[in-house]
């Protein structure tokens, strides 16, 4: 457990947490508050590791909001609530400079971060594979097993393992059959960096957006789903 702050515990933020819902504040922008003083950026809690701070840079708001729910349960609505934690479909529409003003600047940052670091990344791996098989389609062939690696090709240069065999030496992971989750959200933070470092600046403006437009079209189908 790593204290980032000074003068807060997770006890005083979980109370003043609760005493503001109760008092009459709208659940999501009091957690939204919650995030931007909480002191800890892992912890182990009720027998799972939460690693909020990714790569030391990018918040996993989140799995924050988890934490603070497990908490909370007899105060936040169970459907508005998976709603945010399943989908990412937050109960109330913020603005960035709403966000900002909630989260404060070092941990609005830090929610940046992550959104393009990670949940970004994540949408241009799922991008390039779907384009990867659609190529495949078009020549008449079926080489699933090799998807991953061509994405992988076309954005970094190296396969999957070559690839995590580097990020493991640099951070000094052992090498293991599995990884955890919160290894591999570092790992496509990493992919992140490591593609703004070695891909030229009209590559990564056009893969950014490219991953922005399959993340508004996915969260469409999400909200008419749950609409």
């Amino acid at each position: 457990m790593t204290e980032i702050l000074s003068g807060q515990t997770p006890e005083l933020v979980i109370a003043r947490l609760r005493a503001a819902i109760e008092n009459g504040q709208a659940w999501y922008p009091a957690m939204l508050e919650a995030a931007a003083a909480w002191p800890l950026e892992s912890e182990e809690y009720a027998g799972r590791h939460y690693q909020y701070l990714i790569g030391g840079e990018a918040l996993d708001l989140i799995l924050l909001f988890e934490r603070f729910s497990r908490e909370l349960e007899d105060l936040i609505p169970a459907q508005e609530r998976d709603n945010l934690l399943f989908r990412g479909i937050a109960p109330q529409e913020l603005t960035s400079d709403e966000l900002l003003a909630f989260l404060g600047e070092v941990r609005y940052r830090q929610y940046l971060n992550y959104f393009y670091g990670i949940t970004v990344e994540e949408a241009l791996l799922v991008v390039t594979q779907s384009e990867v098989r659609k190529e495949h389609r078009s020549l008449g062939v079926r080489r699933e097993g090799t998807v991953i690696d061509e994405a992988f090709v076309q954005l970094y240069e190296r396969t999957h393992d070559e690839m995590l065999d580097q990020f493991r030496r640099e951070k000094r992971y052992s090498k293991t059959s599995t990884i955890k989750i919160h290894q591999l959200k570092e790992f496509t933070y990493w992919l992140f960096k490591y593609r703004l470092l070695h891909s030229e600046k009209a590559r990564v403006a056009s893969d950014t957006n490219k991953s922005l437009n399959y993340l508004k079209k996915y969260a469409r189908r999400l909200q008419q789903k749950s609409g």
